[in-house]
C-alpha cells in the first residue's frame, strides 16, 4: 500500500490550497508542515531567551549567597520606597460601603440592576440593587467622598491613593487570595513578600526579611500561600507571628549553660559547612542553616521588637491597644508590631485582618446574608488600628521611604444576594488603595460603573498592581524572574504594566 496516499482529515479548510485539496493532506505533508511549525517555535523560544525578539528584555537574577541570603541587595533602579507594608483584609471587604461612592446606588435603591435577568453570581441569583448601609460624606480637602463605616481611615483621604478599577480572575475566595498575594490563581507559586525578599534581602540583620502577621482570629483562607516561596529558594518564605503568639523557643532551656550552647552552635557550623560544600546546590540545606542562624540573632531582637512595653502611653492609646473591645485590642497591637518591624528594616511585612476560622463572614468581610450586622463588629476591629498605624509611620517619617497597600481579594456586588441582606462576589471591578512612598495623595484613579458592578476607566488587574509595587522598590516586573521548570517564572507572569498615572 502506498502509505502517501492515506489521508487525515484536517479540521478547517486552507484556502490557498485546491478545491480538492482544502479537507485532505497527505501523510509526507503533513510531517512536513509538523516539523517546520515546531521548527518555528523552538527558534522562537530560543530568540526569546537570548533577547533577540522585539519587545523582550533580559532576565534579571539577583546575585544572593546561601550563606548571607537575606543580606541586602541593590535593586535595578532607583528605588522610591524601601519596604512595603500591605494591608490585607480577607474575605472581601464590600467596596460600595467603604470607598466606592455610587450615588445612583441610592437613588435606584430597590430597583433591578439593569441588564441581565436573574444574573447569577457566586452564590446564587441576585436581588435588586441596594444602597450603602453607611452614608458617604466628603473628606480631607481632596473632597473624597468615603463611607462612615470607617471614619478613622477617612480622615486620612488627603494622604491615600485609590485604585478604582482593580479586577481579579476568580470569584472564589482562595483562588483570588492566591492572586493577590502569588499573581496566580493557583497553589503553588510564591508570595510577592518572598519574590521582594529574593530581589532585595533586607537591611535588617537581626529579623527576617518578609514578616506575615495574622490576624488574632487565625489565617486567611489559603493560610500559609500568602507567604510561601514556593519554587524560589526556601529561605525566602516569610516568617509568620504576630503579638499574640510571638516566634516560640527563642530563649534556651535553663540547664544549658551559655558555654555548651555555644561550643554546640559551632561544631554544628563546622558539619553544616563541610556538608554545604559537598552539595552547594542544596538549597533547602542552606535555607535551614540560614534560618538557624536568623534564629540565634533573634533571640534578642526578635523578643525585643514584639516588647510593646516599651511603646509610650500616648501610642498605645492612638492604636487601641487597651480597648474594651478585644479582638480590636489584639488586633491594634498586630498593627503597633507592623510599625515596630517596618521601622526596624525589615522589608516585606504582609498584616491580616480577617480569618476563616470561624466560618463565612464570622471573623471576616464575607458578608453575604447579613452584611450590616457583620461589618458593625469588623470595622471598628479594623478603622482605628489601621488609621493610627498610618498616622504613627506618617509622623516618625517612615512613610517616606515605606509603601503601604490596603487590599482584598475581590468586591462584592451592588445588588443583595436574592432573599438575604447581603453582597455577593464580584471580581468585576473593587478599591484597593496605596499611600506613603512614591505615590500621589489625594488622588483616585480609574472607575467603575454607575452602580459599581464593573471596572469602566483605567481597568486595572492585580498584575498592574504587582508591577507597580515591584516598579517603586527599584525592580522591573518583566526582568524580575527565576528558572523553574523550563519556563522563566515572574511575579506577574507575562501580564502587567506600571500604573504610571499614580505616581508622585
Amino acid at each position: 500500500m502506498d502509505t502517501d496516499r492515506k489521508f487525515i482529515r484536517l479540521p478547517m479548510p486552507d484556502p490557498s490550497l485546491s478545491h480538492a485539496g482544502r479537507w485532505l493532506l497527505n501523510r509526507r505533508d503533513f510531517l512536513r508542515y509538523g516539523g517546520t511549525g515546531l521548527s518555528a517555535v523552538a527558534l522562537t523560544a530560543l530568540l526569546a531567551r537570548q533577547t533577540l525578539l522585539a519587545g523582550t528584555k533580559p532576565s534579571w537574577r539577583p546575585a544572593w549567597s546561601p550563606e548571607r541570603p537575606h543580606a541586602a541587595r541593590p535593586p535595578l533602579s532607583a528605588p522610591r520606597a524601601k519596604n512595603i507594608l500591605v494591608i490585607f483584609c480577607s474575605g472581601a471587604c464590600a467596596h460600595v460601603e467603604t470607598w466606592d461612592y455610587k450615588p445612583e446606588l441610592f437613588k435606584r435603591n430597590g430597583q433591578p440592576l439593569p441588564g441581565p435577568d436573574k444574573l447569577i453570581t457566586f452564590q446564587g441569583e441576585n436581588g435588586n440593587l441596594a444602597k450603602p448601609h453607611w452614608p458617604f460624606r466628603p473628606r480631607g480637602q481632596c473632597g473624597k467622598m468615603i463611607s462612615d463605616m470607617l471614619p478613622h481611615l477617612a480622615e486620612l483621604a488627603d494622604d491615600l491613593c485609590f485604585i478604582h478599577s482593580m479586577t481579579a480572575k476568580s470569584n472564589t475566595h482562595g483562588p483570588a487570595e492566591n492572586q493577590m498575594s502569588t499573581g496566580f490563581i493557583l497553589d503553588g507559586f510564591p508570595s510577592m513578600g518572598a519574590w521582594v525578599s529574593y530581589a532585595l534581602g533586607t537591611e535588617s540583620e537581626n529579623l527576617p526579611a518578609f514578616v506575615a502577621i495574622p490576624d488574632p482570629r487565625g489565617v486567611p483562607q489559603v493560610g500559609p500561600n500568602h507567604w510561601n516561596a514556593a519554587f524560589l529558594p526556601a529561605v525566602f518564605q516569610g516568617v509568620a507571628f504576630n503579638a499574640d503568639q510571638p516566634i516560640p523557643n527563642l530563649a534556651a532551656p535553663k540547664e544549658i549553660t551559655a558555654a555548651a550552647e555555644f561550643g554546640t552552635r559551632d561544631f554544628l557550623k563546622l558539619l553544616n559547612d563541610r556538608h554545604l560544600a559537598r552539595h552547594p546546590a542544596d538549597s533547602e540545606l542552606s535555607a535551614r542553616i540560614a534560618s538557624y542562624e536568623l534564629a540565634a540573632r533573634m533571640q534578642l531582637s526578635a523578643a525585643e521588637v514584639g516588647d510593646l512595653a516599651t511603646e509610650s502611653r500616648a501610642t498605645t492609646d492612638l492604636y487601641g491597644v487597651k480597648d474594651a473591645n478585644p479582638l480590636k485590642a489584639r488586633f491594634a497591637k498586630n498593627c503597633l508590631l507592623a510599625r515596630r518591624l517596618i521601622e526596624r528594616g525589615v522589608r516585606f511585612v504582609q498584616l491580616f485582618n480577617g480569618a476563616y476560622a470561624m466560618g463565612e463572614g464570622v471573623g471576616n468581610w464575607d458578608g453575604h446574608k447579613k452584611l450590616k450586622e457583620q461589618y458593625d463588629v469588623h470595622a471598628p476591629i479594623l478603622d482605628q488600628p489601621c488609621a493610627a498605624l498610618l498616622k504613627d509611620m506618617k509622623a516618625r517619617g517612615l512613610l517616606e521611604e515605606t509603601l503601604v497597600a490596603w487590599v482584598t481579594e475581590f468586591g462584592r456586588m451592588p445588588t443583595f444576594q436574592k432573599g438575604a441582606s447581603g453582597r455577593d462576589h464580584n471580581p468585576h471591578g473593587f478599591t484597593v488603595w496605596l499611600t506613603g512612598a512614591g505615590v500621589k495623595r489625594g488622588f483616585s484613579y480609574g472607575g467603575t460603573d454607575e452602580f459599581g458592578y464593573k471596572a469602566v476607566e483605567n481597568v486595572c488587574t492585580i498584575y498592574d498592581l504587582h508591577a507597580t509595587l515591584l516598579h517603586l522598590l527599584g525592580l522591573d516586573h518583566e526582568r524580575l524572574t527565576f528558572y523553574h521548570n523550563g519556563t522563566e517564572r515572574r511575579l506577574t507572569d507575562v501580564h502587567g504594566e506600571v500604573i504610571q498615572e499614580i505616581l508622585a
